[in-house]
């Protein structure tokens, strides 16, 4: 069985590059459906698509990483040849460092972060609904879901990790010196903006706004942190009023144009405004950078606060890539004895048919009225004999290097001692 994982993340493609891969859950089942029609041989398949990575993950008898990274171009509309420089591919036991080190946080943009595992989980769980997800890749998601889980236990990875939400906050702080005396304006209903809601609202601003499509979603995350709501389709006409936007839906398209930020200038007479936008793909027109008073800011800007803490996190970081190197030890020790079953197999069937032979020959010896004695040293001579023909074929007809081959390979299996003996006397 080959594995492979191909992807794009923050550090090898530019947002405008990974939004073109960017897949919501409700996209994510024809996705695989395609994939797996794509690869043409029964083969198991994932992906997981966040903010800031889309990554494939397959297995199969065959290496398809060909008709993977061509599919992979189609669905984002870009030519194998560009996308080329921007993807990474990794197979068998690196396909599993890699997914290892994404579970346990390592390869995100915030070190340590914990909420690319729940990502990850709802990634292998689409799969599993959608019968992609078999034997082997099942293997490898498990796996890496005990690595992360004992990293997280076993070394302080997440102890000196700021979030995105975090970084946000101390982001905009730049622009503003004193949050009391904004009012901010989360858009969307998800996980990120809930985790903004409650780093905003905890620095305490003048107020805060939640706006979404759906009313009950934006109700209940409001009564958590204690904040306005309004819908979504009031967006446009209110956005003056908001000091802080920060935007993170699953639309498609963007929900905030430049021309509503223009006319929202207008009304706040030149006051600046800070935006943030978290979504991939974009919720925020990315001309409204070039306008004056407006502070916009995507989420690959935040790399540059979130890597001062990496110094911090180092020896975390190291205490945590040994145990993703022992996890991936055992998954390629387990992927080499899954590779062995059809030989296996194979050995288990010739074996049942000796003994099914062997068996007929006595029970016709003792329908004869042979002596049982006589019938079972018959029964284990036969049997033995069996046992023995392929091998000593294997010596007497394999000419020169083969035969030297099978000499040293029967000297293991039957005489491990006495081939370890000659070994070490050959050594000496």
């Amino acid at each position: 069985m080959h594995v492979w994982a191909i992807g794009l993340n923050h550090r090898s493609a530019a947002l405008d590059l990974r939004e073109r891969f960017a897949l919501d859950a409700a996209r994510i089942g024809d996705a695989l459906r395609g994939l797996r029609e794509a690869l043409a041989v029964p083969a198991e398949a994932a992906i997981l698509s966040t903010c800031n990575r889309t990554e494939l993950y397959c297995a199969a008898e065959q290496d398809r990483t060909q008709s993977t990274l061509q599919w992979l171009s189609q669905i984002g509309a870009v030519d194998t040849s560009t996308l080329m420089p921007h993807v990474y591919t990794w197979h068998n036991h690196l396909a599993a460092q890699h997914a290892f080190r994404v579970a346990s946080g390592l390869d995100s943009m915030v070190v340590g972060e914990s909420q690319i595992l729940g990502q990850l989980k709802t990634a292998v769980k689409l799969a599993e609904t959608q019968g992609t997800l078999g034997t082997t890749l099942n293997q490898l998601f498990q796996r890496s879901f005990a690595v992360a889980k004992r990293v997280r236990s076993s070394t302080e990875i997440g102890a000196h990790a700021i979030s995105m939400a975090a970084a946000a906050v101390k982001l905009s702080s730049q622009v503003f010196e004193r949050l009391e005396d904004t009012r901010v304006l989360l858009v969307g209903a998800g996980e990120m903006i809930e985790l903004c809601a409650v780093h905003f609202s905890a620095r305490q601003p003048r107020s805060l706004m939640i706006a979404n499509r759906s009313l009950p979603r934006r109700q209940a995350l409001a009564e958590r942190v204690g904040a306005e709501h309004m819908p979504l389709v009031d967006l446009p006409k209110r956005l003056h009023e908001f000091d802080i936007v920060i935007s993170c839906t699953a639309s498609t398209l963007p929900l905030i144009g430049l021309g509503a930020v223009e006319s929202a200038l207008r009304q706040r007479r030149r006051r600046p405004i800070f935006m943030l936008d978290l979504a991939v793909p974009r919720d925020i027109e990315p001309e409204v950078r070039a306008l004056q008073d407006v502070y916009l800011y995507t989420v690959d800007d935040l790399a540059d606060i979130v890597q001062r803490n990496m110094d911090q996190r180092q020896q975390a970081i190291t205490q945590a890539e040994t145990i993703i190197g022992e996890g991936v030890a055992q998954f390629d020790r387990w992927l080499a004895q899954r590779q062995q079953v059809p030989l296996i197999q194979q050995v288990h069937a010739l074996s049942e048919r000796w003994h099914a032979q062997e068996c007929q020959r006595a029970q016709r010896l003792l329908e004869r009225g042979e002596p049982i004695e006589a019938v079972l040293e018959s029964f284990s001579r036969g049997l033995r004999k069996k046992m023995m023909h392929p091998f000593l074929q294997a010596l007497s007809s394999h000419p020169g290097e083969r035969r030297t081959l099978a000499e040293s390979s029967l000297r293991q299996l039957m005489l491990p001692e006495d081939a370890h003996e000659g070994n070490s006397v050959a050594e000496g």
